[in-house]
């Protein structure tokens, strides 16, 4: 009986010995795996950031850049649309880079190939968007040559608003209460702006039919641009399928490169190219104010458009525009300043209402950062 007891009492003390040994090691799994997730959700909200900076930094630059080219002799639409899309180039030195890279890790190589969508897919999808980002500039170019830049920026907040419908139906995007209070308060923004013809700043410059032409084309100018997004959007979830950051510069280089060509095509089409040479030295600040202005104009709508489409791979093609309309301060303030734009009461009430339907946007990505919180300690509890 004794040694019995003895036996059993050896067994039982093993077994609590393993059972502390086995809840050891799993604290230390949730320990290691709580640690992994949140050096993954600081890399994403950093990466996030920096994407914002992109957005609003280009953004406002570009757009100022874009009139001053206007404001000081340009006469090109064609040329106005080309300096949007045309600055791809610069990704180049990232390709040289990535493929020292694939010469040392063929294997990686390999794996990512497999992974890779048809080239026909990826032909139609740059195609696609291409050619609707190059009618979509062409647009916006119209409607920022003939009117003040605080107008036009203001305009271009009703993008949040196409871009908002057309996830709905393309990114099965929830319409709450917040957003529809967001895209009411924008779509009220924009409609203000149409009142604004007779006290604008430019009304003694640009006839009331060239800012009517002006205001509409920088309507369907945003009205495309997104439905851009939105299809960027579900380009990627459904064709490209990854989150790489060599995916987000490839997407840029070449549905850059083809808005490119049909732009080029437009520019002779019109017959727009034989002026550009006058053009460039009747430019009020000098020759080479006129190339450092198109070449610098073309760069940071790259820096831009980097933001732009790595918020919709991040987030979604929402809140990347979202975060463009969060830029819409900036621009008018600037243009105040450098163009000397008059600040009406009325742009007043239709900058506040923009500012507004942001924050309303922002408070559901908050709640929905909230409820996928909840979620996930759920499932790890």
């Amino acid at each position: 009986m004794g040694e019995n007891q003895e036996k059993c009492i050896q067994i039982t003390g093993s077994d609590e010995i393993a059972k502390e040994g086995n809840a050891t090691e799993s604290s230390q799994t949730i320990t290691n795996q709580t640690n992994m997730t949140h050096k993954a959700n600081y890399m994403k909200w950093l990466k996030i950031f920096v994407y914002i900076i992109f957005i609003l930094l280009g953004q406002a630059v570009a757009t100022l850049l874009g009139r001053l080219y206007f404001d000081k002799g340009g006469k090109s639409k064609w040329l106005g649309t080309l300096v949007q899309v045309a600055g791809f180039p610069i990704f180049f030195p990232y390709y040289i880079i990535i493929a020292t890279n694939q010469k040392t890790n063929t294997n990686n190589n390999i794996s990512q190939t497999e992974q890779q969508p048809t080239l026909l897919k990826l032909v139609m999808v740059y195609l696609t968007l291409g050619l609707l980002l190059a009618a979509d500039c062409y647009l916006l170019s119209i409607g920022l040559m003939y009117l003040p830049v605080s107008t036009y920026s203001l305009i271009s907040s009703s993008q949040l608003a196409f871009n908002a419908i057309f996830s709905f139906f393309l990114n099965s995007q929830k319409f709450t209460p917040p957003i529809i209070n967001s895209l009411v308060l924008l779509t009220i923004s924009s409609t203000l702006l149409v009142f604004q013809t007779e006290s604008d700043g430019s009304a003694n410059k640009t006839s009331k039919a060239k800012y009517i032409l002006g205001f509409l084309c920088t309507i369907a100018g945003s009205a495309g641009y997104g439905l851009v997004l939105s299809l960027t959007q579900l380009f990627f979830n459904k064709v490209i399928k990854s989150e790489s950051f060599k995916a987000i510069v490839d997407l840029i280089v070449y549905r850059s490169f083809v808005a490119c060509l049909a732009i080029v095509v437009g520019l002779f089409v019109s017959g727009e190219w034989r002026g550009l040479k006058k053009e460039m030295y009747e430019f009020e600040l000098g020759k080479v104010s006129y190339f450092m202005t198109l070449i610098w104009t073309a760069i940071v709508w790259k820096v831009y458009t980097v933001g732009c489409v790595g918020l919709i791979v991040e987030v979604s093609s929402l809140f990347s525009n979202a975060v463009c309309v969060l830029g819409l301060p900036i621009v008018p303030v600037a243009a105040v300043i450098i163009f000397h734009d008059k600040m009406s009461g009325l742009k007043g009430v239709a900058m506040a209402l923009a500012v507004w339907g942001f924050i309303s946007y922002s408070y559901q990505q908050y709640l929905d950062d909230c409820n996928k919180s909840k979620e996930n300690s759920s499932s790890s509890s």
